[in-house]
């Protein structure tokens, strides 16, 4: 297997590498040269357009970006698409959790909502914890589950590792391509990413406490009617940022348009409630 590797400059450039062509893969990689200074630096799973360009100019059957912890790794397949924590659970749970015939998958609030209509069509167990890989392990922990993880890379192989580990979770991955034989955009074929936007509310410093915000009859009223018209096929979640002064508004259903303006209505009654404009769409 010919695969194309970005170790972010982190803690994976010595280590990965060598594992991948212990395993017999023909590996080119990049990110391997750290100096302290340029971990993540336009590489790495959070920037994921470089691997992906190696992919396509040297002929990769898969390309793979952790980042510079290496607890995060972003794949992408042969044609260059780009493949994230969401896709990597879709694979894990249609092969693993479909054979095995037990067991669920943990995602996050912010897991697309195709993964879990996809683990619904499957008849495979699907929850949803805070954004965190310790509320994931705290649910696999508790559901007797193996698998979980984020959008984000994080993956939790639990049969495998007690946390989040990139290589890990790619060579889980590699492992189902070579018993199916299949490529990795055949193995996530099945997969339909909802539409998705996501706006960022700024709170001011005058601006009443996130939870006053989300329970003002307004915002709970704008909630209300966003979800009505999402039906069951959509979903609309609000969530105060943990480490800036925020309130993500993100509204996901199969229709990109309509996403769009519930996502903005939404956000409007949130910018009202806070008493501070809405940042775009990101």
């Amino acid at each position: 297997m010919k695969l194309a590797v970005d170790c972010a400059n982190g803690a994976a450039y010595h280590v990965a590498p060598l594992v991948l062509r212990e395993l017999g893969a023909e590996v080119t990689a990049i990110g391997t040269e750290p100096d302290g200074f340029n971990i993540n630096r336009d590489c790495g799973s959070t920037a994921p357009e470089a691997v992906r360009k190696l992919v396509l100019d040297n002929g990769s059957d898969a390309g793979i970006a952790f980042d510079g912890d290496a607890d995060r790794v972003i794949l992408v397949d042969h044609q260059g698409e780009i493949v994230d924590g969401d896709g990597i659970l879709y694979v894990l749970s249609q092969h693993h959790l479909q054979q095995e015939g037990a067991g669920g998958l943990v995602g996050t609030a912010m897991t697309n909502f195709g993964v879990e209509a996809a683990c619904k069509k499957s008849g495979i167990p699907f929850s949803r914890t805070q954004v965190g890989d310790r509320y994931i392990l705290e649910q696999l922990t508790d559901a007797g589950w193996k698998w979980g993880g984020e959008t984000s890379g994080h993956i939790l192989c639990l049969d495998r590792s007690t946390t989040g580990d990139g290589l890990i979770a790619a060579l889980a991955v590699l492992e189902i391509m070579v018993q199916t034989e299949k490529s990795l955009a055949e193995l996530v074929a099945g997969l339909k990413i909802y539409p998705q936007q996501l706006i960022n509310v700024s709170l001011g410093a005058d601006a009443p406490a996130a939870p006053s915000i989300l329970g003002c009859g307004a915002v709970k009223k704008a909630i209300a009617q966003c979800q009505s018209q999402l039906g069951d096929e959509g979903r609309v979640v609000l969530r105060p940022s943990g480490t800036e002064p925020v309130i993500r508004v993100m509204v996901e259903g199969v229709d990109a348009e309509m996403v769009d303006e519930l996502a903005r209505q939404v956000a409007t009654a949130v910018q009202r409630a806070a008493g501070t404009p809405a940042v775009d769409a990101v």
